[in-house]
């Protein structure tokens, strides 16, 4: 059996360079690929174009890349958390295409799938739409949305075997397993890795014959985005 794996990050993402398209996996800050984006941060690669549901915050995740100013485009649908993102895309220092949640992560598996465009409703009739084909069916309008494939695709999972196969957790199964069949050449950072044959056939999201590169990640802060709790002393009732 093939051995996919690979000692550390920067082994995983050599061949990576200037002016690349990137998927990254995750949503919000969990399940993102942390070791991935520190090697993108000590490789000082430019001109990137990044494929996220989100751009992190201020000082994790995407938001690291986009202080340094290695990010040239975002194509993402979720970006609110993050203040330097706005600036530079008020300043024009960012290209940004915004994209319906349901359409990106569509557009993800399409691209992975081989499909090169599909149709859907959400969007007509907005900026969304603007420039893009449309059709009517049974009545309803629908865009056109092209499927979307990267150079290299960064995802993260829980576990993962020596041939590749993963399995996520949670909230990290959104965006991880479609952006998984969609790189060029597909990275895989887990938590835990195993010899093949270990993992329950039953209980494997992404198959390894979508990856290229697994590696064993080190020291996840796995942060939480909006910490909410309960103030002391207050009990709910139901």
């Amino acid at each position: 059996m093939i051995d996919k794996t690979v000692p550390n990050a920067q082994a995983a993402l050599q061949g990576l360079a200037d002016g690349m398209t990137l998927m990254l996996g995750g949503f919000g800050l969990c399940g993102i690929p942390e070791n991935s984006i520190q090697e993108l941060l000590r490789l000082g690669v430019k001109n990137l174009t990044c494929i996220s549901n989100n751009a992190g915050v201020d000082d994790f995740g995407i938001g690291l890349l986009l202080q340094t100013k290695q990010v040239k485009k975002m194509i993402s649908s979720y970006v609110g958390e993050n203040a330097e993102f706005e600036r530079q895309l008020l300043s024009g220092e960012l290209e940004v295409e915004l994209i319906p949640q349901g359409t990106l992560a569509e557009r993800c598996r399409a691209g992975g799938a081989g499909i090169p465009a599909f149709f859907t409703p959400a969007g007509y009739g907005t900026e969304v739409g603007e420039g893009k084909e449309s059709r009517e069916f049974n009545g309803k309008m629908y865009l056109m949305e092209t499927g979307l494939i990267a150079d290299f695709a960064l995802v993260k999972a829980w576990k993962g075997d020596t041939a590749g196969n993963l399995v996520y957790k949670g909230t990290a199964r959104n965006f991880n397993p479609m952006m998984a069949t969609a790189g060029k050449i597909t990275v895989a950072e887990v938590e835990e890795l195993v010899p093949a044959g270990e993992l329950d056939p039953n209980q494997i999201h992404t198959p390894g014959i979508f990856v290229q590169r697994i590696y064993q990640g080190a020291h996840y802060e796995k942060r939480i985005e909006q910490r909410t709790v309960r103030q002391a002393g207050i009990r709910q009732h139901l």
